[in-house]
């Protein structure tokens, strides 16, 4: 791994964080009002955002670059704030956040299995189809409060996807190499097996907001490629994501 790589993300993090609070909040007086299956989803996601990554960092830790264990601390920040302002927009169209929900627990439960490794490729699935969630959600509602919200939530994911594909080409190439390319073939067929669970768990939401259930799960797959080249790449393409456009734009 190149020196300083993740010192580098560290100040991303850490302009954004700045940014961030120098922005505000949003105007959460302007209440939020959508139909009733848009909400229970922004109640799963809430969830799922919820947390305090200790296993995370903890791992990050062990890892023993302590830029990237800082890097890991400010991601888990920025994943704590979406829960924070995902539970604000559900309290301003006065609906109450949950206290679990089963994917959650699954998901949760998988990342702890192993290494690091493992944990972030688990999380890494989330992240992909929470990519293509948020942008139904901004893109979907006339909503002014809950397009502010979950704009601001997929700027960050844009930005963790490219994070995580570091780390894990960087771990891949640990591996022998006629390995690391079936390793990404599962993930692949993991996340497809993600997707169709939350495109049927969300069917009825995605609907309101404009995206079928095929359309999801197609958009999530077409942008799963992109991170499977950055993590096999020869030296590691960043970014993938974050400047590409959106799919089924």
């Amino acid at each position: 791994m190149r020196t300083g790589e993740f010192a580098e993300w560290t100040r991303r993090f850490e302009d954004e964080r700045e940014r961030r609070q120098a922005q505000g909040d949003p105007d959460w007086s302007q209440g939020a009002t959508l139909p009733a299956a848009v909400w229970a989803g922004i109640q799963r996601f809430q969830v799922g955002e919820d947390g305090d990554g200790a296993n995370l960092v903890g791992k990050a830790d062990r890892a023993g670059d302590p830029d990237y264990a800082r890097a890991v601390r400010l991601f888990v920040a920025e994943e704590q704030n979406h829960a924070r302002l995902l539970a604000r927009l559900l309290a301003a169209g006065g609906i109450p956040t949950l206290p679990c929900h089963w994917s959650d627990t699954v998901f949760v439960r998988s990342r702890r299995l192993l290494g690091l490794r493992l944990e972030l490729l688990v999380l890494m699935i989330a992240e992909v189809v929470a990519l293509r969630y948020y942008r139904a959600l901004r893109d979907g509602t006339d909503d002014a409060l809950t397009s502010d919200v979950a704009g601001r939530i997929l700027s960050d994911e844009r930005r963790h996807v490219p994070f995580h594909c570091e780390r894990l080409h960087a771990s891949l190439a640990e591996l022998p190499s006629p390995v690391r390319r079936p390793v990404m073939t599962l993930w692949r067929l993991l996340l497809l097996g993600a997707a169709l669970v939350v495109a049927a768990d969300h069917g009825r939401a995605l609907r309101r907001l404009g995206t079928g259930r095929r359309r999801f799960v197609a958009d999530v797959m077409a942008s799963s490629g992109e991170v499977v080249r950055a993590v096999l790449a020869r030296h590691g393409k960043k970014d993938p994501l974050e400047t590409a456009p959106e799919p089924g734009r």
